[in-house]
């Protein structure tokens, strides 16, 4: 118990030291991104996360988001993608560079609780069997989705954008948008650049049945660092 202490003690001198360098009560997005990493204290390297509150009640179904981004600047990450197909797609899949290929034995294996991909791609033809695993994938985030681009039937495509940066997002059933922009380790300007192409991508999908202001309030952080308050204004959102 005291090992316990001693750690939680001295996270929470770390976050602490970290949250006393926020002196404003919002930032230019350039400048928080700058403090954010700045900050950035974990002994492994965080990830940069923005945490965007939309003007969206997803209870509606017009007021949904679900979409993708591709980030300019990667992700920062290496993504294992499992690719569930049969055929000619199981070799296009691994030739693409897929980390896991296979049809109903794959599905058999989730099913049995073995989820060690990041990312789940389908082929439409195989999507009546993946959809008795929706209680598996769904809460993860993995079920694959149409409007993901993870049911598809260009899976070297698929593959090739995951790979290269492409992050998908959904609203979450409190109106928030978690999505993670690369690592703190990145240039400034390079998870700047990442970070207008998610408001951009974000405007670009704004749902059909959104009213009133649609962009509330943005905090960005890294994996363990305290949130930095981001001025709207400065990105320029509506």
């Amino acid at each position: 118990m005291e090992h316990i202490s001693l750690i939680m003690n001295k996270t929470s001198r770390r976050f602490k030291a970290a949250l006393s360098q926020i002196h404003k009560t919002q930032y230019d997005y350039d400048e928080a991104i700058s403090l954010m990493q700045e900050i950035a204290s974990a002994k492994f390297m965080e990830t940069a996360e923005a945490h965007i509150v939309l003007g969206l009640d997803p209870k509606y179904a017009d007021q949904q988001l679900r979409s993708t981004v591709t980030l300019p600047r990667g992700t920062g990450k290496n993504i294992k993608i499992a690719v569930v197909a049969k055929g000619d797609k199981v070799q296009e899949a691994l030739t693409a560079g897929a980390d896991l290929v296979g049809s109903e034995e794959m599905i058999n294996e989730i099913l049995q609780g073995n989820l060690n991909f990041d990312k789940l791609i389908s082929t439409p033809d195989m999507m009546p069997l993946i959809a008795k695993l929706g209680r598996i994938l769904g809460p993860r985030g993995l079920m694959p989705s149409p409007k993901a681009g993870t049911v598809t039937l260009d899976i070297k495509q698929a593959i090739n954008e995951f790979k290269l940066g492409k992050v998908e997002y959904r609203i979450d059933k409190t109106g928030i948008l978690h999505v993670p922009f690369g690592k703190v380790s990145f240039d400034t300007k390079d998870l700047c650049l990442n970070f207008c192409a998610l408001q951009e991508s974000i405007n670009k999908n704004r749902p059909s049945g959104a009213k009133g202001k649609y962009w509330k309030n943005i905090t960005i952080c890294s994996t363990m660092g305290p949130g930095i308050p981001v001025n709207i204004l400065s990105l320029k959102a509506s």
